[in-house]
């Protein structure tokens, strides 16, 4: 029998069409672990300074890749955080497109996909960037921007952009993760 791929592997979508994203850290918690695909597991990688927390589950689209070698970033909306390692059927809504800069290292992209947990009830009715309030996207930005600063990275927003532009960052990301090397 084959064992079934790592996290990282796993198939971008369903067989439903949803993407699947992998929770890294959960809203709520202030420890950010990340996957190490050579240790089969998640290892923590920062821990946020007292009275500071992660808004909303975040994690990465499997089976893609950025910029910055990772696989793309996802900010989940849904009900209830969910452990770390847990896979969540969602859709796209939107994107926060921004850059990121460690030292004198030269800028790369570190875009935030925006997705809706399929079985939210919450927030089930977003469909669009639209529907997001604008109150909830500043307060992820500068999330965003502290987090990073927290780590001694430079993170700035570029802009928003909808469902179809997030859509065309995961299939550029999805070609980037099939290349060699």
């Amino acid at each position: 029998m084959t064992p079934p791929p790592a996290l990282d592997r796993l198939p971008a979508q369903d067989e439903d069409g949803c993407w699947r994203a992998v929770v890294e850290a959960p809203a709520g918690t202030r420890n950010k672990l990340k996957w190490q695909p050579a240790l089969g597991a998640m290892e923590l990688h920062a821990v946020l300074p007292l009275g500071t927390a992660f808004p909303y589950d975040f994690g990465f689209v499997p089976s893609t890749r950025g910029e910055d070698g990772d696989p793309l970033d996802v900010l989940l909306f849904m009900d209830e955080a969910v452990p770390p390692g847990t896979v969540v059927p969602c859709r796209l809504v939107g994107v926060i497109l921004a850059q990121q800069q460690e030292g004198d290292a030269a800028p790369e992209r570190n875009d935030r996909l925006l997705a809706v947990a399929r079985n939210s009830h919450r927030y089930g009715h977003w469909r669009a960037l639209e529907d997001v309030t604008p109150a909830v996207l500043d307060e992820v930005e500068r999330f965003f921007v502290f987090y990073n600063q927290h780590k001694g990275v430079r993170f700035q927003p570029l802009g928003r952009a909808g469902a179809a532009e997030a859509q065309a960052l995961l299939a550029r990301g999805r070609r980037q993760a099939d290349a060699p090397g």
